[in-house]
């Protein structure tokens, strides 16, 4: 097993410092980095799990804490285990903060963690790969737009609200998009109905973007997070064995 190492790091952008986490295989080498974009219990031990076990797999992994603008992370008092009586009043919080994080300053944002990664020693020249989970899948979808000559691949898990009605919708910049993306949909999902899952891939099809769509039998909104009640293991190794295989044939 490769040996890893984390730190904690800052990233300048135009609006501030976000607070982010960086992991890297401990060998003195480049490697090809991935933005990891978190789920919207933000930033916490669970996720820096995740970036240590895709650094192990030979890639330099950051996972920004997006709501910075809120405070460094932990932006909310959470729990070690997230059940679903505690997930009301934990919603009450994290919720306008999500809101708060639209589309103009997170690609604000997205350009700069790209930028930062660029200049580290730890990142390898070349493409980057994305990988984002419940809103982070949104925002994998609108990095891989609005940098197209910089991201090769991009994954989103368990994401919501990726083909509403609304004019911002992430799905309507798919004719931007030139890198392969990957989807793994909870099929028990009330933030993804299926006509959205259906207007996704009308969108990535007719703009001629490589993705897959997969659906998971009997997987929950959330089920790659093992800090709370939604954790699916056997779905959770399902993604782990979609995402690996589109990184290492794009970067």
């Amino acid at each position: 097993m490769t040996t890893t190492r984390g730190t904690s790091v800052e990233i300048p952008t135009p609006d501030g410092t976000a607070d982010a986490y960086l992991a890297s295989p401990d060998d003195n080498s480049p490697h090809p980095a991935v933005l990891f974009y978190m789920d919207a219990f933000g930033l916490r031990p669970h996720l820096k799990k995740m970036a240590d076990r895709l650094a192990e797999a030979g890639y330099t992994v950051l996972v920004p804490n997006l709501f910075y603008r809120h405070g460094p992370a932990p932006v909310f008092d959470l729990p070690d285990f997230i059940d679903p009586q505690e997930r009301p009043n934990l919603w009450e919080q994290i919720a306008p903060v999500m809101q708060s994080l639209t589309p103009e300053p997170a690609i604000r944002d997205a350009g700069a963690y790209l930028d930062w990664l660029a200049g580290r020693p730890e990142a390898a020249d070349g493409p980057v790969g994305i990988t984002g989970y419940c809103m982070g899948a949104r925002l994998a979808l609108r990095t891989a737009a609005a940098h197209p000559e910089r991201v090769a691949a991009a994954a989103g898990f368990h994401g919501g609200g990726l083909a509403t009605d609304d004019p911002d919708s992430p799905h309507l910049l798919a004719d931007r998009v030139t890198a392969e993306l990957y989807f793994g949909h909870a099929d028990q999902d009330h933030s993804l109905p299926p006509e959205q899952i259906e207007r996704l891939d009308k969108a990535l099809t007719e703009a001629g973007v490589r993705h897959r769509t997969e659906v998971y039998s009997g997987a929950l909104h959330g089920y790659t997070q093992a800090d709370t009640a939604m954790y699916d293991a056997e779905a959770t190794e399902r993604h782990w064995t979609a995402l690996l295989s589109l990184l290492s044939r794009s970067l």
